[in-house]
């Protein structure tokens, strides 16, 4: 009944705004056990509840989107992720073209996560010892130890974060996703292992590579549990995104990204396109709206040591093309490289 009362006033609001909208107002309910026959035993329950909302201007020229998710439906606001999807839609009108380019670029936390949401999940022992992952080095040696990222960025995992508590060991269903969940998403422990606190990235240096049964036992080492999270936050000050904003002689942020795809593993580097909002800042102002680009960057390289400028507070996010919830910051980076412009709106 909560659901519906408040999808009644986002639909006023939209209306009210004149802007044509859609959305998702997902909520989950779930319980997972496993059991085997030397003895283990795992069982838990999960909650989560998420909304997406998109909005489109009556002459279809501009459109804007919003998306959180939480375990607790009383800690989503939903009215105001209805009237941030409405005001993105506002703001875009009267879009302008510019050459696609490397610039300056301030990325929302919904931006990020399209990126990185489940980035957690890619420090896997066995593909950077089998030379397959970013974090691969010759000789079938890794980058472990290594500042591989800027010094202000840390990366883990915790699935006691009261923020966004993930599967204490069962393998769960995703959450974040659509507007969807926000239950208990990763897969838990590896194999029963209990999951923990596990830190990938600590000030930049490359801290952690999971290693699950098979692959622990071809190494003759311990297994570890995997990522159950991701959360992204500044090793030292955060910023906001006005800060960001003001900072900027010249340069581009972006509202959110998809239809992303991978391009080359051993890079991290991946292609997709903006939607749902893009603007063009100069002298430390928002000065108009832009259409979309095409862009084909390396999310090490935009992490990468000097690269990355501000990073904001954490917020919770999901992907909007599935995946868990994650937390995860505005980022201000020096270089990101848009390759072609796009017409869609």
């Amino acid at each position: 009944m909560d659901r519906a009362k408040q999808i009644g006033a986002i639909l006023n609001e939209l209306e009210k705004s004149g802007v044509i909208g859609a959305g998702f107002h997902n909520a989950t309910s779930q319980a997972g056990g496993n059991a085997t026959k030397n003895g283990n035993f795992e069982f838990e329950r999960s909650t989560g509840v998420g909304l997406s909302v998109t909005s489109r201007t009556s002459d279809g020229t501009s459109s804007g989107y919003f998306l959180r998710s939480h375990n607790d439906i009383a800690k989503l606001d939903t009215m105001y992720i209805a009237k941030q999807s409405i005001k993105k839609a506002l703001d875009g009108r009267g879009a302008r073209a510019i050459d696609p380019g490397v610039y300056t670029v301030i990325l929302e936390p919904q931006a990020v996560a399209d990126l990185i949401g489940n980035f957690g999940f890619g420090f896997n022992a066995r593909n950077a010892e089998e030379g397959r992952s970013v974090f691969s080095a010759p000789g079938g040696k890794t980058k472990l130890g290594e500042q591989v990222f800027d010094e202000k960025v840390t990366i883990y995992s915790d699935p006691w974060n009261p923020d966004l508590p993930g599967s204490q060991s069962v393998g769960g269903g995703g959450g974040g996703g659509g507007g969807g969940g926000g239950g208990f998403g990763g897969g838990g422990g590896a194999g029963g292992i209990p999951a923990q606190k596990i830190t990938m990235v600590n000030k930049g240096v490359l801290e952690t590579l999971t290693y699950n049964r098979f692959w622990a036992a071809q190494k003759d080492t311990k297994p570890t549990p995997g990522p159950v999270n991701t959360i992204f936050q500044s090793s030292g000050p955060t910023n906001t995104i006005e800060e960001m904003i003001k900072s900027t002689k010249r340069g581009i942020i972006v509202s959110r990204f998809w239809y992303i795809r991978q391009t080359d593993p051993r890079t991290a580097s991946s292609t997709g396109l903006t939607r749902d909002g893009v603007w063009w800042i100069e002298d430390g102002k928002i000065a108009y709206p832009l259409k979309n680009f095409r862009f084909n960057q390396s999310t090490v390289q935009m992490l990468a040591p000097g690269n990355v400028l501000m990073i904001g507070k954490p917020e919770r996010v999901g992907s909007s093309e599935g995946g868990g919830g994650s937390l995860l910051p505005a980022l201000k980076v020096r270089e990101f490289n848009f390759t072609s412009q796009s017409e869609a709106v």
